[in-house]
């Protein structure tokens, strides 16, 4: 396992570069040259063409653009749940516990792709993108974090464990915020960010390829806009059909593994001493 701080660095290079992948992202994919269609990396820089000619590059773009501020806000959304959950245990108030375990288990109950996919079909074609169905993807997988967290702030004692620092003259920001939240609830909620803004990704992925593969619009991004999924969607085709398109799939398998080492290496980055 790589220590914290090679751990924490490998975190901010894939997050600065997805962050870097949207903010150069163009507003739509150039034209292309037909001439130029599943052109290798040597004549297309850096990763070659698509079958019309258009630059692999615009679409790893616009698909960092979809994914980047839905993915990082679900994933805060579930950290600061998972924070609430944890000193929720800590208040010492059954009445205050009692509405947030019920709450937590009527939303924990719900069918989280069977709702987000409801989501999607009713929502209005104006509302349609990324950014709603993660709010509600994470708004769905908050119970997990909430009950971790309370699990963890329970084995310290809760209450009890406040109490006991209280009168040792701590401050009761210095016991939530340091001994409560930093020392122990961060491995927890920091990980289940983390695996949230990888599932929001492919949850992207998922519906957007879903669409291309019916021949619909898609739920997460305009028209106008590429995903990653037309990556491995144009990339498949190299495994079953003589299509030179193997280039698009190495891309679209690499950005995931981005996501995927971003959320692993974060995880790792908060894990307890």
């Amino acid at each position: 396992m790589m220590p914290r701080r090679a751990s924490l660095a490998v975190a901010f290079a894939c997050l600065l570069l997805l962050v870097a992948g949207a903010l150069a992202a163009p507003d739509r994919v150039s034209e292309g040259d037909p001439a130029l269609a599943w052109a290798g990396f040597a004549t297309v820089p850096p990763f070659g063409a698509d079958d019309r000619g258009r630059p692999l590059l615009e679409v790893a773009l616009q698909g960092a653009r979809v994914v980047a501020v839905p993915s990082v806000l679900a994933g805060l959304i579930v950290t600061l749940l998972g924070v609430v959950g944890g000193l929720v245990r800590c208040v010492g108030s059954e009445r205050v516990e009692a509405v947030v375990d019920t709450l937590r288990e009527v939303v924990g109950a719900l069918p989280r792709m069977v709702v987000v996919l409801v989501m999607a079909l009713v929502m209005p074609l104006d509302w349609r993108g990324l950014g709603i169905l993660a709010v509600v993807w994470a708004l769905l997988a908050a119970p997990g974090a909430m009950d971790e967290a309370a699990a963890v702030a329970g084995r310290l004692g809760g209450a009890r464990f406040v109490e006991a620092l209280r009168a040792h003259g701590f401050s009761r920001a210095r016991i939530y915020l340091l001994h409560i939240v930093g020392l122990n609830l961060r491995p927890v909620v920091v990980r289940q960010g983390a695996e949230t803004l990888m599932q929001v990704v492919f949850l992207e992925i998922a519906l957007s390829y879903l669409a291309l593969d019916a021949m619909q619009p898609s739920f997460t991004h305009s028209d106008a806009t590429r995903s990653w999924a037309d990556l491995l969607y144009m990339g498949y085709s190299s495994l079953v059909l003589d299509v030179p398109s193997t280039n698009a799939l190495v891309l679209g398998l690499a950005l995931v593994g981005v996501t995927t080492l971003l959320s692993v290496s974060l995880s790792s980055a908060a894990r307890a001493r």
